[in-house]
């Protein structure tokens, strides 16, 4: 067992850290340039200037003409999805996360341009989306084209590619700690160290360059830290959690249905950015500050300067326009917009929650909100403190957030991010849990003792072996020994059947087969032994058996590697996977508390009661 370690990694975890450090740095740049193209568009589409003052939408003079700047904008963003990639649709995770799922982390270099382009050209028309969506599939578009450059496995483009989209992320909002569990729950899919470290470095590099680039540092939102909090609070912070899991839950189903209504339409899809954008138009009139990220909104209600009554028409207007927008298949990202409606909500109920002030609801509301909606309640909670440092609040984020998610777990099957694949017929788990094989040793599922033949035996008695013998006796496979019985190869019936037809159709009439008695087993051997130990893990095994193309290896001493000791199938991998499914349905109960008997009687400490009904052992 001294072999096996806690992690699977290699040499190469040096080498693809190196690459991340360097994706980090470049990525920190396309953000910056990101941030820039937006303030641009906006200055453009708005003030018709062209200019990088920052600027929001609402503080336009356009008058009834802002109803068609964001229609404007959508119908940009249709064409360059039509023509140039239909990659730079949607808000960006999802399609992070199909690339690495179904696409071996491989992005079109394209993709690059058109993203960060098209999505400043959505949220500089006035779209309520931020920055993070664009940034996260343009970052992971710059690390997969350099991942390309090099010869690198699926696994370490993936890396790479989500190094790319959380450095990009922590150069936007100088969150490392947020954007490297958004890359975990979210993007990875595993927790490795083989991914976990070269994506941390890359998230430490970009905010190392950040602050050189933007001239800001952390925390992104200054606000007058809380005192510890009353437990007034922390029950509060309850019904703020369940609160939060209902709107999430509406949220995603509002761009669900919205989705189900733009396919519904008898038009092309590349109108449709331009009808979400005239919704957008029709809300921004009535509402100007539901336009763009709405950054001034989240320090509004971080600093308590709002009335929670005034929130409601905002809050309404925001997610119908977000849900219509981010439906219609335009660019733009949902953590901003989560946060305004996260912390709208937690204003509006900052009058009637107890323990608390006008500062503190609205930061947990969008924790609580995100963390709810996305699934991922470890990013919600972290981008909640990395944006404001605000740690006295943290008892009450957790609890918050906990509860979001689980409501929206327990009542929804999917989330925003994977309803696109549920659409498409795929199915993706967010669940991580510790291969079952990992911890079952070859040695506890081989099966012993081995069915071995001679290297001497002919093709006719192998033929008895493999087709006559009875079904107990009758094997796949069977080990090919020597005279002292050491291991020389494994022989397999589609082996025997292969080499048969083979001889059959290149030498008709003078087959090698017609003679059997003259063919031994050894003659059959092709390629060397491959072998297992017996303190190998079974998901190692399992991992071996794919590479080869394999169904049976055989267990051998590790001080005497010619000698067998075992063998082991598929089918013995699968007694890991049965012990899974015990742990998961099995119900047992190992203790019981005495109980007195019917005549008053008690059964004294360490005595069982004289009843065949009751029993102290194990139960099912």
């Amino acid at each position: 067992m001294g072999h096996q370690g806690d992690f699977n990694v290699n040499r190469r975890l040096v080498f693809i850290s190196a690459m991340a450090i360097l994706i980090g740095a470049v990525c920190s740049f396309v953000a910056v340039g990101l941030l820039a193209l937006i303030r641009l568009f906006t200055n453009i589409f708005f003030f018709q200037t062209i200019s990088l003052t920052d600027h929001i939408p609402a503080e336009n003079t356009l008058g009834l003409w802002v109803i068609l700047v964001p229609a404007v904008g959508g119908l940009i963003v249709g064409l360059m999805a039509r023509y140039g990639s239909n990659m730079i649709r949607g808000h960006g995770i999802p399609e992070a996360m199909e690339v690495i799922l179904f696409g071996r982390s491989r992005v079109q270099p394209k993709v690059a341009v058109l993203k960060p382009l098209s999505a400043a050209i959505s949220v500089g028309s006035g779209g309520p989306f931020g920055a993070e969506g664009p940034i996260i599939m343009t970052g992971g578009a710059f690390g997969s084209i350099i991942a390309q450059l090099f010869r690198l496995t699926s696994a370490e483009r993936k890396t790479l590619l989500v190094a790319g989209a959380a450095g990009g992320m922590t150069a936007t909002y100088a969150t490392p700690l947020a954007s490297i569990m958004l890359a975990v729950e979210l993007l990875l899919f595993e927790w490795k160290p083989r991914s976990l470290i070269p994506v941390s470095l890359a998230c430490a590099t970009a905010a190392v360059v950040r602050p050189f680039l933007l001239g800001t540092h952390a925390p992104l939102m200054v606000v007058h830290p809380h005192a510890v909090l009353e437990i007034s609070a922390l029950l509060s912070s309850v019904a703020l959690g369940v609160a939060a899991g209902i709107v999430s839950i509406l949220l995603t189903v509002m761009i669900s249905q919205s989705e189900d209504l733009f396919h519904r339409l008898p038009i092309h899809w590349m109108w449709w950015p331009t009808i979400g954008g005239l919704c957008v138009g029709i809300g921004g009139y009535f509402s100007p500050r539901a336009l763009g990220i709405g950054a001034d909104i989240i320090d509004d209600l971080l600093h308590g300067h709002y009335v929670p009554q005034a929130l409601v028409g905002l809050l309404a207007v925001k997610a119908t326009i977000w849900a219509l927008s981010l439906a219609s298949g335009t660019s733009g990202g949902v953590l901003a917009p989560l946060f305004i409606m996260g912390g709208a909500l937690g204003a509006m109920l900052s009058h009637i929650l107890p323990g608390g002030d006008q500062t503190l609801w609205p930061l947990v509301g969008m924790a609580a909100v995100l963390g709810g909606s996305l699934r991922s309640p470890l990013t919600g909670m972290l981008f909640a403190l990395e944006l404001t440092y605000d740690m006295q609040a943290l008892p009450a984020i957790l609890i918050a957030t906990a509860i979001s998610c689980g409501i929206s777990v327990l009542l929804l099957r999917r989330s925003m991010m994977t309803e696109k694949f549920s659409r498409d017929g795929r199915h993706t788990s967010s669940e991580f849990e510790v291969d079952p094989l990992e911890p079952l040793s070859i040695g506890e599922v081989m099966s012993a003792p081995v069915v071995t033949v001679p290297a001497t035996m002919s093709v006719k008695q192998l033929m008895r072996e493999f087709f006559l013998a009875t079904h107990a006796k009758r094997h796949q496979g069977y080990p090919v020994v020597d005279q002292a019985g050491r291991l020389l190869g494994v022989l397999t019936r589609s082996n025997l059947l292969e080499d048969w037809v083979t001889a059959l159709l290149d030498e008709p009439g003078s087959s090698r087969f017609n003679n059997p008695d003259f063919i031994i087993a050894y003659d059959l051997l092709h390629r060397e032994s491959i072998t297992a130990y017996p303190w190998e893990s079974c998901r190692s095994i399992a991992l071996r058996m794919a590479e080869y193309g394999v169904g049976r290896l055989p267990v051998v001493d590790p001080d005497d590697p010619g000698k067998i000791v075992g063998i082991v199938t598929r089918s013995d991998l699968l007694k890991a996977r049965h012990k899974l499914v015990e742990a998961e349905l099995k119900q047992e109960r190992f203790l019981s508390l005495p109980r007195g008997r019917k005549n008053g009687a008690k059964v004294k400490p360490g005595q069982q009661e004289n009843d065949p009904d009751k029993k102290l052992t194990p139960t099912s």
